[in-house]
């Protein structure tokens, strides 16, 4: 085999590999996704490609003569057990590890507040080796994985699914505003109130738990209607 056919099967295998790896990568992209799946989707999209590229890349290469009598060499001696775990030792797989560990086990995801080493900003990219953390006046910390995976961050979005729910009522200055605020409280389970602003009428705020947003709208709904009925029972309300 000439070494001009053996350059065209290079290019060729090569071709076919950033071809395989684009549409799969664009095939697994199609997808609205929560954040939590958008983060392992971005990882495993990078892996994939990584995976397809190395070994076209790895296909291509051996088709010369040399580089596949070098391979084999390397395949049948013991020295390959200590390359592997010379690269293993390594912070790059490291890195790229804890890119998995990330992707899966979730302790931040793409748009998640975050502060790290009193640096507070926006996850933007969790790439297979580093994470971009996007801070206030616009620079990016370029945090290395396995740093994230070891140190304690502090994540600002991932919450309790509880919520509160919260209205606000208007209460003329003339009315007992204590005995108004006690009432008040008795609207819902755990409920509090309390006296906001003085400014023109008192505005009084009723807050109760709730297990979710929607059981929170709902709550707020319902605490509206028995904050006026309630007003208007003890006179409050013309």
């Amino acid at each position: 085999m000439s070494p001009w056919t053996r350059l065209a099967i290079v290019v060729g295998v090569m071709v076919v590999t950033i071809v395989v790896a684009r549409l799969i990568d664009r095939r697994i992209a199609r997808r609205d996704l929560p954040p939590e799946a958008i983060t392992r989707y971005r990882i495993l999209r990078r892996s994939i490609t990584t995976t397809i590229i190395f070994v076209g890349l790895l296909s291509a290469l051996l088709v010369i003569p040399q580089v596949r009598a070098v391979a084999g060499g390397l395949l049948a001696s013991s020295a390959v057990i200590g390359i592997v775990v010379g690269f293993a030792s390594q912070r790059t797989l490291g890195n790229f590890v804890a890119g998995l560990l990330i992707a899966f086990t979730q302790p931040l995801r793409l748009g998640d507040s975050v502060a790290v080493d009193n640096t507070e900003g926006v996850v933007e990219e969790i790439g297979l080796i580093y994470t971009l953390v996007r801070i206030e006046n616009g620079d990016r910390l370029v945090i290395p994985n396995e740093t994230l995976v070891s140190d304690t961050i502090r994540n600002s979005t991932i919450r309790s699914r509880e919520k509160v729910a919260e209205i606000s009522l208007q209460v003329p200055l003339g009315r007992d505003l204590g005995a108004v605020v006690d009432r008040l409280r008795t609207l819902a389970d755990d409920a509090d109130a309390f006296v906001q602003d003085l400014a023109g009428d008192a505005t009084v705020v009723v807050r109760a738990p709730a297990p979710d947003e929607g059981a929170a709208e709902k709550l707020e709904r319902e605490l509206r209607l028995r904050a006026y009925e309630l007003l208007r029972a003890e006179g409050v309300y013309a």
